[in-house]
């Protein structure tokens, strides 16, 4: 298993910035690998923002935390590679 607290502090020091759709995965994977399945109500319609990060952790739903966190370190680590 990866050292996911490790991985989350990585991604935060890149060099340069992921792409929004990149910062929205690791956002999904996450709040799955921390919370769990998503709760709640969807942002509304004029809080774009919100709503994309609402989606992409509701992409996620019924994905094990263990596997979130795989997930999450592989991207990060891919990231890393790409952005240092």
């Amino acid at each position: 298993m990866c050292d996911f607290e490790k991985c989350a502090a990585d991604v935060k020091n890149l060099k340069s910035r992921p792409s929004d759709d990149e910062l929205l995965s690791l956002y999904g994977l996450y709040k799955q690998a921390t919370v769990g399945d998503v709760t709640g109500d969807a942002p509304g319609l004029l809080d774009v923002k919100g709503k994309a990060k609402f989606n992409a952790w509701t992409s996620r739903k019924g994905m094990s935390q263990d596997d979130a966190k795989a997930q999450y370190c592989a991207l990060a680590k891919e990231l890393m590679a790409k952005h240092n």
